[in-house]
């Protein structure tokens, strides 16, 4: 296992998850892959790596969900996709196409949206004004993409008008992921939507994920809940230390003895 520096793993049981070695397990061939990230490296300050090598494939129709311990690198990961961190190594493609560096707004072009885990709304502003913000690179669509957020979040149809900083937490999650589907995106990084949410409406939030995903968008989704995000994902990636240390399919990892021995146990009850 890479993380750890283990000389040579055993082989896994019938059933359970792999220690990550690379692309080569990974269910994902690189032809397939819709999102693909090689070897990042990155931080936030000068010669100090958070992420130390990542790898990520996300395939069309995918929900993919990243579980680990804090400071793993997991909010860094998905900061790094989307052009808010420099990549110091690495490089992110989609559809086979370089956009490692691209500034934000030049990957929302391009059907990358991204929802933050904390301020990912403008308070002042009414739901439908929140929206539009969204939509401000094709302004025209509003009325066609409106009605389909509002298909997928009767809340925000009804309180078109209502300031967000009015809104419960859970309905402005919901705002900020209607937001971020505004431009149409095929792909969809989702930072710890659940956090600070009751358990009622986490379980709201994991089911307009499903929708999101059914509906066509691909998603890569950051959890601190991680049985749940395992429960609703195609496969998860366990990073630690800034590296991949577990890939598999959802249930794979929900179910690995040395995934729960290491991981489930002591994110369950930090969650």
């Amino acid at each position: 296992m890479s993380v750890r520096s283990e000389p040579t793993p055993p082989e896994p049981e019938a059933g359970t998850a792999q220690p990550d070695q690379g692309a080569a397990i990974d269910d994902v061939q690189d032809a397939e892959a819709l999102l693909r990230a090689d070897n990042i490296v990155a931080g936030y300050v000068p010669e100090v790596n958070i992420l130390n090598g990542c790898d990520l494939r996300l395939a069309e129709g995918e929900l993919v969900g990243i579980i680990g311990p804090n400071g793993a690198g997991k909010s860094t990961l998905l900061k790094s996709l989307f052009g808010l961190i420099p990549v110091r190594e690495g490089t992110v493609r989609l559809r086979g196409e370089e956009i490692t560096g691209l500034q934000a707004h030049t990957l929302v072009s391009k059907g990358i949206g991204y929802v933050p885990q904390n301020n990912n709304v403008f308070p002042r502003l009414t739901v439908e004004e929140n929206l539009q913000m969204g939509l401000y690179l094709r302004p025209k669509l509003f009325g066609e993409r409106m009605d389909v957020v509002a298909g997928l979040f009767p809340r925000l149809g009804d309180r078109r008008k209502q300031r967000a900083g009015s809104m419960s937490g859970g309905e402005r999650q919901m705002l900020a992921m209607g937001r971020a589907l505004m431009m149409d995106p095929s792909v969809l990084l989702l930072d710890e939507p659940s956090a600070g949410l009751s358990p009622a409406l986490q379980d709201e939030v994991f089911i307009r994920c499903r929708q999101i995903n059914t509906a066509g968008v691909s998603i890569v989704m950051v959890e601190q809940n991680a049985r749940r995000c395992l429960q609703i994902c195609h496969r998860g990636y366990v990073l630690d230390q800034g590296r991949n240390a577990y890939t598999g399919g959802g249930d794979d990892l929900l179910n690995d003895p040395k995934v729960i021995q290491l991981y489930l146990g002591t994110l369950a009850q930090a969650g």
